[in-house]
């Protein structure tokens, strides 16, 4: 993995960039390693992998029970405040 200071990111900011578009970058501060760039690709799979078995959204046939539970709970709640308004 390059390193690059970030003094080094303000004089060659080009250069910089196009390592973190070929490989991650670290980007150091008194010798310590503070950011990693890296390619967006690369970063989704990182992603994605931390949380294979999440799903983004679901419909009211695939959500799990518990989610279900809890939207219910919330429609009720709404309800109940309207009820208690009179509205």
């Amino acid at each position: 993995m390059k390193e690059f200071s970030f003094s080094d990111l303000n004089r060659r900011s080009g250069d910089v960039l196009d390592a973190a578009l070929a490989e991650p970058v670290k980007l150091m501060k008194r010798g310590k390693a503070k950011i990693v760039m890296l390619p967006q690709e690369q970063y989704e799979r990182m992603r994605d992998a931390a949380r294979p078995n999440e799903q983004a959204a679901f419909t009211l046939d695939t959500a799990p029970e518990e989610d279900i539970e809890n939207l219910m709970a919330g429609f009720q709640e709404i309800i109940d405040q309207a009820d208690r308004e009179g509205r």
